[in-house]
């Protein structure tokens, strides 16, 4: 059986080919090294400002400030190293109380405004999505919650939660969402989800822009209602973009200090959050105490990163859909080299 070589043109039958990166997808250690440089300037500006910031509040929290009495009897203050009794101090005594109350704020905030902001958003994407008269004012008008900076809306949102306010004259009443209780947890989720809804809203009407209109003119003809393609069609495909905005709305959300320092104020245990607690710590000069709280914060939002993207399947980064195409063209060059044969 005689076997027959295909070249490219130009080239002499028989003489082997390169395996470049288009041919057999294998990257050469040139473009290897290329990607390593390219990829430096951003690896470092993360160890600057990630990295090292990370490491130094792990090593904060190891100490302690501390005074006495030097071999000399002189007052001598400085940092003695505690181990990890920054950490075990968040669940006993004043400190625990404190930590355990902020601890619960933050996970209740995130919880309730994420699921909130998550409802009105998928809404206003909704209707964003709907063909209408004025709907590009509504897609205009919609950004503005999100543009204004959170200190500007927690001073606005302060203003209308005032005891003579918009929103007591409105309601007739003498509330006082300022104060200690549960009003002022209430003013908190309304500024949070009024001001971040629409951050939400927005990716997933750019998650339904790409749905094709054939498969909705489909279902149509199949008999299938409004509700029954929202439900069959849109949510399943606009799933991943939806992940991916409650996710990140839930990192943010964790993180939360701004609007509630702002709206209702420092030293406020029932809107208190750990970003609030740190800040008080260190205000208060005990940094060890402050890095520790800080440590546990970033626990916390990494442990809810990583419950998203391997439970749940949140595609952050886009690797899935770089490996489905990967995977696709690998088995379209498969088929034509069989088809060849």
């Amino acid at each position: 059986m005689t076997t027959t070589t295909v070249s490219p043109a130009g080239a002499h039958p028989g003489t082997p080919q390169p395996a470049g990166p288009g041919r057999h997808g294998k990257r050469t250690a040139g473009e290897g090294r290329m990607a390593a440089m390219l990829l430096s300037p951003t690896l470092l500006v993360l160890a600057l400002v990630i990295a090292y910031p990370l490491i130094s509040a792990i090593h904060q929290s190891l100490f302690r400030a501390d005074s006495g009495l030097d071999a000399d009897g002189f007052v001598a203050e400085g940092e003695a190293f505690v181990g990890l009794a920054n950490y075990f101090d968040l669940f006993v005594g004043e400190s625990g109380r404190r930590f355990l109350n902020a601890f619960g704020n933050t996970t209740f905030f995130t919880i309730t405004t994420v699921l909130l902001e998550t409802l009105l958003g998928l809404a206003l994407a909704l209707a964003m999505n709907r063909a209408f008269k004025g709907r590009s004012f509504l897609r205009a008008s919609i950004l503005v919650p999100w543009a204004v900076p959170t200190a500007v809306s927690g001073l606005l949102w302060r203003w209308i939660f005032q005891s003579d306010g918009i929103a007591n004259t409105l309601l007739g009443s003498e509330i006082l969402w300022t104060a200690e209780g549960n009003a002022s947890k209430v003013a908190v989720i309304i500024a949070e989800v009024w001001k971040t809804a629409p951050f939400i809203g927005l990716l997933v009407l750019a998650g339904m822009q790409i749905i094709p209109e054939e498969v909705y003119e489909a279902a149509k003809i199949d008999g299938a209602g409004w509700w029954r393609q929202l439900g069959s069609i849109t949510l399943p495909l606009v799933k991943p973009t939806l992940l991916v905005a409650v996710l990140f709305r839930m990192l943010d959300a964790l993180r939360m200090f701004d609007l509630p320092f702002v709206l209702i104020g420092p030293g406020k245990e029932s809107v208190e959050t750990l970003s609030m607690l740190a800040w008080d710590e260190s205000n208060q000069l005990r940094y060890g105490s402050a890095s520790a709280f800080a440590v546990i914060l970033f626990l916390y939002v990494a442990a809810v990163a990583i419950v998203f993207v391997k439970v749940l399947g949140a595609d952050v980064t886009g690797a899935k859909q770089l490996g489905a195409k990967r995977r696709e063209r690998k088995a379209n060059r498969t088929q034509k080299a069989e088809a060849t044969r």
